[in-house]
Formats: C-alpha cells, sequence, structure tokens
C-alpha cells in the first residue's frame, strides 16, 4: 500500500465520525480514498445522495491531512502497521460490513486472516468459575484446533483471562482497543500487551493521542465481532458489554455461544438469558463448540500428525503400499478405480492393500468409495 493512499485514508478518517456511511459508501464505490479526494468535487455526480455535510467536510482536508501525516510517521517509527480497507491484510471478514472502518492500524505478527478465529468476551468482573472455564476451554481447544486466533477487548476479567490463557496454551491472541496505540488502558496489562505484541498483536480503528472514551469501547466491540468467526459469551451481568458484542456479531451473522452458569448467580444471568432467548447456542466444552462449528477436520489434522510421526517411526510400507500413498500424496480423495490405474494394481488387490494401509494409519476410507491420505 502507498504512503499517499494511506496518508489520504486517514485524512477520511478525520470526517467520517459523522459522515461514515455516506463515505463508506462513496469510498466502496470509488475503491479507494485517493479516488475519493480526486472527485470531491464532484461528488453529487458519483453519489446522488450524499448529504451536504459530507460534501462540505470533503472541501477542507488541509487540517486532516496535517494530522494524517503526523499519524502516519508516528507509525512508521513505532512499527505499526496501517491497513487500509483496500489491504490485502486488513481483516477479510469484516470488510463488507456495513461500519467497517475506512482504517485499522496494527501493532503485532498475528495473521488477522487466519482460517480460525474465536473472540471471548464477558464480565470485567470475571469469577472463579469463569476463570476456570476460559482455562478448560482454550487449553481443550489447543488440542483440538491447534491453530485458533484468539481475539478479545484487553479489559479487566473475561477479556485479559482469555489473553491470558491464549498466550499459555501457544495461541495467537489480539486485542481491539478503544484508544490509540500510543497509549494502553488498562495500564496493568501492559506486560500482557508486550507479550501479545511477541504472540498476536494489538489493533485499533484510533488515532493516536485518542482517549479511552466510554462510547469508544461500545465501537470496539463491533471490530472484536466483525474479525471472528464466532463469539463466545463467558460470564455476563442481566447487561453489560460482552451482551452488546454478542448482539453486534448476531447482526454480522457470526455464531453466538454462551456457556451457562448457576441459576441465580449475577454474573452468569447475561448468558442464561441468551441462551433461553435463543441468542446464542449453549456450549459446556471445547469439544461442543468445535462440533457446532463443524471444525472436527482439525481435529482429525491432529490425529494424522499423530499418526504420521507413527509412520516415521515404523516405515513398513512395500514398494506397493508406497506407490498408493504416492499417487494420493498427487491428488487426495480419490476412489478405488482411480487408485488402481495410477498404481497399476489390480482392484482385487487393492482392496486388500488400502485396508492394511488403514489399519497403519496411513490412509482413512471415506463416503463414495473414497480414499483419503493422513499427512
Amino acid at each position: 500500500m502507498n504512503q499517499q493512499e494511506i496518508l489520504n485514508t486517514i485524512a477520511l478518517t478525520r470526517i467520517n465520525y459523522f459522515t461514515l456511511t455516506g463515505l463508506l459508501q462513496l469510498y466502496r464505490t470509488l475503491g479507494s480514498a485517493t479516488s475519493v479526494i480526486e472527485h470531491r468535487n464532484d461528488i453529487k455526480d458519483i453519489l446522488p445522495d450524499a448529504s451536504p455535510r459530507l460534501i462540505r467536510a470533503l472541501q477542507n482536508l488541509d487540517e486532516p491531512m496535517k494530522r494524517a501525516e503526523v499519524e502516519l510517521n508516528y507509525d512508521l517509527h513505532h512499527d505499526i502497521q496501517p491497513l487500509c480497507l483496500i489491504d490485502e491484510h486488513y481483516p477479510q471478514r469484516f470488510k463488507d460490513c456495513p461500519d467497517a472502518p475506512l482504517i485499522l492500524f496494527y501493532k503485532g505478527n498475528a495473521d488477522l486472516n487466519q482460517k480460525r478465529i474465536i473472540n471471548m468476551v464477558g464480565t470485567r468482573k470475571c469469577t472463579l468459575y469463569g476463570e476456570d472455564v476460559i482455562r478448560n476451554f482454550l487449553h481443550d481447544l489447543r488440542q483440538l484446533c491447534p491453530k485458533v486466533l484468539v481475539v478479545s477487548g484487553l479489559a479487566y476479567g473475561v477479556d485479559i483471562n482469555s489473553h491470558r490463557q491464549a498466550l499459555q496454551n501457544g495461541y495467537d491472541t489480539v486485542g481491539v482497543l478503544a484508544h490509540g496505540l500510543d497509549n494502553l488502558y488498562p495500564r496493568q496489562h501492559l506486560s500482557t500487551a508486550r507479550e501479545m505484541i511477541r504472540q498476536g498483536g494489538l489493533l485499533t480503528e484510533f488515532l493516536t493521542m485518542t482517549n479511552a472514551d466510554k462510547i469508544n469501547f461500545v465501537r470496539r466491540n463491533r471490530i472484536v465481532a466483525g474479525i471472528s468467526d464466532a463469539c463466545i459469551l463467558v460470564e455476563s451481568a442481566a447487561k453489560g458489554g460482552g451482551l452488546i458484542t454478542t448482539e453486534i456479531a448476531q447482526g454480522y451473522g457470526r455464531d453466538v455461544f454462551a456457556f451457562p452458569g448457576r441459576i441465580g448467580d449475577e454474573y452468569s444471568a447475561g448468558c442464561n438469558h441468551l441462551i433461553r432467548d435463543n441468542g446464542a447456542s449453549l456450549i459446556t466444552s471445547a469439544n461442543d463448540f468445535v462440533k457446532a462449528m463443524g471444525w472436527e477436520e482439525d481435529r482429525e489434522l491432529v490425529q494424522a500428525q499423530q499418526q504420521g510421526i507413527e509412520r516415521q517411526l515404523f516405515p513398513d510400507l512395500s514398494a506397493e503400499e508406497q506407490a498408493i500413498v504416492k499417487v494420493l500424496s498427487k491428488k487426495n480423495d480419490l476412489q478405488i478405480n482411480i487408485i488402481s490405474i495410477q498404481a497399476n494394481i489390480p482392484i482385487a488387490k487393492l482392496t486388500g492393500m488400502l485396508f492394511q494401509l488403514e489399519i497403519k494409519g496411513v490412509i482413512k476410507s471415506l463416503a463414495g468409495g473414497m480414499y483419503h491420505l493422513l499427512k
């Protein structure tokens, strides 16, 4: 992404707090911030419904451009990556949401577009029960799905416990902030945040010198929801920020889950009510979650990798068995007749050999007479 496009995008963020919908529509129509600025004098021709306020705001970009230059200079000197909406590294799950920010600021090394991303949210007054739920869930999930990015908001309670347990279990974890990357709130989580930058990252839509105002936390919640596949509510009172995030996640079409708690417990009320009202699916374990998400293939991959290690320890395949493996390694999931032709082994003989390879943990049979190489 060239620096001028980044500067132009940052400048547009200075006017988007009251014109986000129209500005985002204009940006998507023209394809870049640079094009928006180039066409700022004929906006009505491009977007007939553009508000007078948006048109006026685009006429005077001198101050926004100066602020953009300050911001980009800070980013370049502090290893912060500005991710414009059209950048391939921008979280693609969030890109098409109706209130996606034009730019995000990211400090870290985790892939924001990796295959599996979850968020864990809830009360800032996490109980011992909630801590146990988080600890057990992430420990067990790691055994079932080795590569998952865990997202939360770096706040007290459920957030910080989720980040710390993710780190402890070898997961990358990203904290979404309600302020700029020149500061950290709360300061008590600074050491964890530093560790996250090495094993995950910090993400925000806010420029530097932005305070952690109350409204910013609500805006932050939509990013937590939008960049994830699933939202998991751990503990919540009858009202709280975690419930706001679940509602946003539902609006984005994300899967929402909640852990139930004991009737009458203050910080289980939100979860129990959400489950009762069909706002979330009930889960009690990582296994429940993996089944609900259809992520069993990750578990199969773990088993296959373990079996692969065993195969290396006992390399007892015959020449014909190795020929079968070679065929499947080139193009996996083949029917027996195709394997027979490509390996040059008669079907009558091949049937028994495939059975032996299953016993050895080299392949597995699939529906429709297909065979899959475990690797």
